[in-house]
């Protein structure tokens, strides 16, 4: 499988043709090569995560394409036909296998309400928790996502995640909220977060890509 990381938290998964989107929002630069998508994955109903124009642009290259979220995004995309699914649950859809873990957003502030958060397993191989800091359970992680930079964290929550996962590879999400000088403290930061396991850093920009 190929992994081609999308600006943000957004990446496509590409498997002999067939594609999975995760977390299309409005941070992205709009997809307008989106044929072969057979599902999308959005882990909760934040606008950096999804947006109608990145999901009609979808629908339109795919119009058979399956759209998976928790209970939040379905409420949130109500126009769309989002499929409902919750931690534990598996689905199989093409070559991709998609296990969902987790189920709540990390906490902004004690102000803000927590909002349904589910992160995906693929093929028992990637991992991405979306928002949250939830291990994947039952599962040897060959590659992570690890977020680094946003209002509901710090680095030093990010370090300890990637820490607690021992990964063999990490690359970096959700990080158009940085400035340069941040994005490079991020990712030294992460870098040595998982070489203290044995693993690597992969420094990915948007529209690099990663064999896994």
């Amino acid at each position: 499988m190929r992994l081609t990381k999308l600006e943000h938290a957004a990446l496509v998964i590409e498997d002999s043709g067939d594609r999975l989107f995760v977390d299309p929002g409005n941070y992205t630069t709009p997809i307008t090569d989106a044929t072969g998508a057979v599902a999308v994955v959005i882990t909760h109903e934040h606008a950096d995560h999804w947006s109608p124009d990145q999901l009609r642009r979808i629908i339109d290259a795919s119009p058979d394409v399956r759209l998976f979220g928790p209970a939040g995004v379905a409420a949130a995309a109500s126009d769309f036909p989002i499929e409902t699914v919750a931690p534990d649950d598996v689905i199989e859809i093409g070559p991709f296998h998609l296990r969902f873990f987790g189920g709540r957003h990390a906490e902004i502030h004690s102000s803000i309400d927590i909002i349904d958060n589910l992160g995906v397993i693929v093929n028992e191989a990637f991992a991405y928790a979306g928002d949250s800091f939830v291990v994947p359970p039952g599962l040897d992680v060959d590659l992570l996502a690890a977020p680094a930079g946003a209002p509901w964290m710090k680095i030093s929550e990010s370090m300890e995640y990637v820490q607690a996962v021992a990964p063999k590879r990490v690359f970096a999400t959700h990080e158009m909220v940085l400035s340069q000088f941040g994005k490079d403290l991020s990712h030294a930061r992460l870098a040595w977060a998982v070489e203290q396991s044995g693993g690597e850093y992969v420094r990915l920009e948007p529209g690099d890509t990663l064999d896994f």
